[in-house]
């Protein structure tokens, strides 16, 4: 019961309607009805203090003859003086942008001070009305009408702050008019309960219209303002709490923070386990970062898998990193999903304005770059915005616009590095390995340019371009030479890999048990879901699929049972070690065991030394690339690489 009744004054101080028997209201909206109504008490609040300033001038001139003019006249200059002071601090407040959220507390000061000023007020008919004369008794009573009026008035969407601020007067004036006898005052006295019931009946009526039609504004604005799926607010409601934080901060200089989120599994999710799972992920991950957040601030979602987070009235930079951190910790947990427990991690960008902007395209692209870098740095990882990384986004943003030119500008080529078969004695194949020839930055290495394609989607063209250019090659080839090419994780969300394929083979009029697809495990692990559809697709087609750098990703052996491999190519990293260290040379020998009692081809990467290569021959290994074999070669220098090893 305590509970109960503690609960309902705090809804009641809090000028919440339920507590008059509205329907309840979560303390999201409360508190945005709150804005609401103390944003219209503050368009009211300079002529409410103006009219009490000229009131209590009245009342102290309608008094100046009564033995209580000294009274009067302190009175009367206490409340001017008040008036001035908190008209004066609406008026600013006016000034600053209304908040979408107001607190309860804030509500509390509201009802305090309604009550403290209908308390100076009521004084008035009790202090003076007695021994003043019948004008100024007159004036008191119309100045104690025009009170309850203009409170009535000025609180009529906050019942709580309008009782608070007449029943002192109403009392006053209906206590002293009935204790005098006189049945003229008798008959004011009933009219005084009367004006006051319908006072308050107004403001009931008007108060519950109000909120009604604020709620119904905010359902209609929720609709595009908010993520259908998360319930939390869209990119809209985002760009909107933005502008209103600039502005802010324009005015009267509150600093604030974006924080930029994105999921770093959430692609995995949706492939293994369906897009219904996926969304309730999101779901789930929403609720997660939403309990992370002060009471005013809401998490966005501002896309797929992407959430961010304005946090205003930032005084110290911690707080910001704390939150960030907050988000991190909230993955901590799995996720428990369809009866699986799925792990989940996120990145976090950080800008801080106006130190790393003041408008809304530098903070967004300032933290999307912090983003980026967190990313890079693993998940799990929070960044802040440096002034380099500005500097870094630049070169790649004009890297990749140089990309974008690079192959009508014939500027990439292909350089073709040997496979070895150590039954035969002979070259087998080459490997395709992509070169870039900058005109003025001259050989950028792959591992530059290649995961700019593949954040830019560049890498479908430049996939596609390899792709025919490899098989040209072929058909200059001798019909047992094959051709091993890279596809990353990326173009394998293409399935039109498929069809650049068969045009390419059938343009170049070569078979296609020539041209070898070679995917790594980290790149399976990501894609898992789309993988086994197209990779029997390449091998209904005739292709070869090999699965590079094996021995380094993850569940290896669950991939070579379920999906359908070629040939797989065991990581240099062992084989570099294989000789001085026994457990690579046991994973060594058995990766090859294995393969040969799955019957899939092997291929040793990295062979540096006749050591290793005599070692590989000893262990019935397939096939050996490395630079003993051959370095990456041109065209030109392959035919004297296949006189020199068969003469050998």
């Amino acid at each position: 019961m305590r509970t109960y009744l503690r609960s309902y004054a705090a809804k009641l101080f809090a000028g919440d309607l339920a507590a008059f028997g509205a329907p309840p209201t979560d303390e999201a909206l409360a508190g945005h009805i709150r804005a609401e109504q103390i944003s219209l008490v503050l368009g009211y609040s300079v002529g409410i203090m103006l009219a009490n300033a000229c009131n209590a001038l009245v009342l102290a001139v309608a008094l100046w003859q009564s033995p209580d003019w000294i009274f009067a006249l302190i009175w009367a200059a206490a409340v001017i003086s008040a008036a001035t002071f908190f008209g004066l601090q609406a008026r600013g407040s006016r000034r600053v942008a209304k908040p979408e959220f107001v607190s309860r507390r804030t509500m509390y000061r509201l009802v305090r001070n309604a009550l403290a000023l209908g308390a100076t007020w009521g004084i008035v008919p009790v202090a003076f009305f007695a021994d003043a004369s019948s004008g100024g008794q007159l004036v008191i009573t119309c100045l104690c009408a025009g009170m309850l009026a203009g409170g009535a008035f000025a609180f009529a969407t906050i019942p709580i702050a309008a009782i608070a601020f007449t029943a002192p007067i109403f009392l006053g004036t209906a206590i002293c008019l009935g204790r005098d006898g006189d049945f003229v005052y008798l008959l004011m006295a009933v009219l005084v309960v009367v004006y006051g019931a319908v006072l308050l009946r107004g403001v009931f009526v008007n108060s519950l219209e109000f909120r009604r039609r604020i709620i119904a504004q905010h359902d209609a604005e929720r609709t595009v303002r908010q993520d259908p799926l998360t319930h939390l607010p869209n990119r809209v409601a985002f760009n909107e709490t933005l502008d209103g934080a600039l502005k802010r901060l324009a005015r009267s200089g509150e600093e604030f923070a974006v924080l930029l989120l994105d999921l770093d599994r959430f692609k995995e999710v949706n492939d293994r386990f369906g897009h219904p799972a996926g969304d309730e992920f999101l779901v789930q991950v929403a609720a997660r970062l939403q309990r992370c957040t002060r009471a005013a601030e809401h998490v966005a979602r501002i896309g797929g898998d992407e959430f961010a987070l304005i946090m205003s009235n930032l005084t110290r930079t911690e707080d910001a990193l704390a939150i960030a951190e907050q988000f991190v910790a909230a993955f901590a947990d799995p996720f428990l999903i369809d009866g699986y427990e799925i792990s989940g991690a996120t990145s976090v960008g950080i800008v801080l304005a106006p130190r790393d902007g003041n408008t809304p395209h530098d903070l967004l692209k300032h933290v999307d770059i912090a983003l980026y870098r967190a990313k890079k740095s693993g998940p799990g990882s929070i960044c802040f915005f440096e002034a380099d990384d500005d500097k870094s986004a630049r070169d790649r943003r004009a890297l990749q616009g140089d990309l974008e030119r690079a192959i009508e500008a014939d500027e990439l080529f292909l350089v073709y590095q040997p496979f070895l078969d150590l039954r035969k004695g002979r070259i087998t194949g080459f490997e395709a390995l992509l070169r870039w020839q900058h005109p003025v930055r001259g050989l950028i290495p792959p591992t530059v340019f290649i995961p700019i394609a593949e954040e830019s989607g560049l890498i479908h063209q430049l996939g596609e371009w390899v792709i025919r250019r490899a098989c040209t090659t072929l058909s200059r080839w001798p019909d047992d030479i094959r051709i091993a090419v890279n596809v990353s994780a990326v173009q394998f969300q293409n399935v039109g890999i498929l069809q650049t394929i068969v045009q390419a083979l059938t343009e170049a009029n070569v078979s296609p048990n020539r041209l070898e697809i070679e995917i790594t495990e980290s790149m399976l692990i990501s894609k898992y879901g789309s993988a086994p559809a197209i990779l029997n697709a390449l091998l209904e087609l005739g292709l070869t699929v090999a699965l590079d750098d094996f021995g380094t990703g993850f569940s290896s052996l669950t991939y070579l049972r379920k999906l359908p491999f070629s040939r797989i190519k065991i990581d240099q990293s062992f084989i570099r070690d294989m000789l001085t260290q026994p457990d690579c040379a046991a994973i060594v020998k058995s990766v090859i065991a294995l393969a040969q009692d799955l019957q899939i081809g092997v291929v040793a990467e990295g062979v540096e030394t006749a050591e290793q290569l005599e070692y590989l021959r000893q262990t019935s290994c397939d096939e050996v690339q490395g630079y003993l074999i051959g370095r990456p070669m041109s065209l030109s220098e392959i035919s004297t690489l296949q006189r020199s090893v068969h003469a050998a």
